[in-house]
């Protein structure tokens, strides 16, 4: 028997059940912080030389040289080149949506623009892709190319000239889709090194591996370590907590259908969170009594009891407005409205990473083929986070071009904020420019 708790929020200690389920520290243990910022020094001060003694200790791969562990623009051609056909056919048909979508954000947000005033001065907003990024995708036995198509794309889209990717091969063991996927997505160089020390090289540079301006993807608890420290030096993407999935459902859902969705989220992880959220308790029997019947039969189940007895949750609310005030709360990373009119309650969602609209629309859709992002922000910081996109490979540069009778208007404005903050040499920079010419 699996125990699932079931809560009510008509219960007076539901608040307190609540904040239990919700609760996960995103503290990283002491000993890996020492072990990640050891990694860090050593590869900045030591390079490749620090590169390759970590992957031999780590993913126990012996090499001569870093440069032996770049994958060549043929090896991923030949990997892509050596799938089944189907496998070939839905990587290029995933790579394809995720690229559309990308592209139809980059016009809608990701444009220069700039106008002029009424006294001709030019103002404006000039967009730049960053000049070189790094993504790391995870290797060994979590082998995921999805990560690949959701992070290089995107850049790629972006207009970033060089995208390098690091992936480790543990033991040399290279994941073929993992491969196909940097040659399908557009990845200039990849490297087969993983860990903090993958994440050190990317930030700091060797004389390998080139230093890139941001680094994104997911990974391990070193990996996620690594990246915290070496923000401030380049561009991160975020720090990604467990894997979380909140199904909000008003019962005419299939209940198996919900079950293994709940399950789809639990399977990644023990920390994993799982949340259904419904006002028909007589559903919520039904999709218990699914999961028992299901989860026997999954490959990791001992993975997903652990996460849903340790942080899952079927939660029993008085209506389904109800139900959406407490995902708000939430603010999960992937939210499934599976209603049969969930257009109804959309307007009153303001807080997930990505909403799932409908029966039909299962999470792992979104997570490989639908086309947005699934890189998302977990933890609650959907509350003020957006997924990975194209303008996370960008930058803005503001435009401002002050004609002569715009320094006229302005410069007394300017000038006398400047006096009242003590600064001078602001104020007569913008007092000299008044009734005068360049060329005076």
């Amino acid at each position: 028997m699996l125990n699932l708790r079931t809560l009510h929020t008509t219960d007076s200690d539901f608040e307190t059940a609540f904040r239990q389920v919700l609760h996960w520290s995103a503290d990283t243990d002491a000993e890996i912080e020492g072990r990640v910022a050891d990694i860090l020094a050593a590869v900045r001060q030591r390079g490749d030389a620090a590169v390759l003694e970590f992957t031999a200790r780590f993913d126990h791969l012996q090499v001569a040289s870093v440069a032996a562990l770049e994958l060549t623009r043929d090896e991923l051609k030949a990997a892509f080149d050596g799938l089944p056909p189907e496998q070939a056919q839905a990587l290029n048909q995933a790579a394809a949506r995720v690229r559309s979508y990308h592209e139809r954000q980059k016009k809608a947000c990701g444009e220069s623009w700039s106008y002029r005033d009424e006294d001709g001065t030019l103002l404006g907003q000039k967009v730049t892709p960053l000049d070189r990024v790094g993504i790391y995708v995870p290797g060994g036995k979590a082998a995921y190319p999805s990560s690949v198509l959701m992070n290089a794309i995107p850049a790629q889209v972006a207009g970033v000239p060089e995208i390098i990717m690091v992936v480790p091969t543990p033991r040399g063991e290279k994941n073929p889709l993992v491969l196909a996927a940097a040659y399908v997505a557009g990845v200039h160089r990849a490297f087969t090194i993983g860990g903090a020390q993958a994440v050190a090289a990317l930030a700091y540079g060797t004389d390998t591996i080139p230093r890139v301006d941001k680094i994104t993807g997911p990974g391990n608890a070193y990996v996620a370590s690594a990246k915290k420290h070496v923000f401030g030096q380049v561009g991160i993407d975020m720090i990604a907590g467990p894997s979380e999935i909140l199904v909000l459902a008003d019962g005419t859902t299939p209940p198996d259908w919900v079950a293994m969705d709940l399950f789809s989220q639990a399977e990644h992880d023990e920390l994993a969170q799982s949340i259904l959220l419904c006002p028909d308790l007589d559903y919520i029997g039904k999709v218990r009594e699914a999961i028992e019947r299901l989860l026997p039969g999954m490959p990791r189940q001992a993975v997903i009891r652990a996460s849903l007895e340790g942080r899952g949750a079927l939660i029993h609310t008085r209506s389904m407005e109800e139900a959406c005030e407490i995902s708000n709360r939430i603010a999960p990373e992937h939210l499934e409205v599976s209603s049969r009119d969930p257009h109804r309650w959309e307007p009153l969602l303001r807080h997930a990473g990505a909403i799932f609209l409908g029966a039909f629309t299962s999470e792992s859709l979104g997570d490989y083929c639908a086309g947005p992002n699934h890189v998302l922000p977990t933890s609650g910081t959907a509350r003020f986070s957006s997924p990975l996109g194209v303008y996370d490979f960008q930058k803005r540069s503001s435009l401002i071009e002050v004609s002569e009778a715009g320094a006229q208007v302005l410069g007394p404005i300017a000038a006398t904020l400047a006096y009242g903050e003590g600064l001078q040499a602001h104020a007569q920079a913008a007092e000299f420019r008044l009734r005068r010419t360049a060329a005076d």
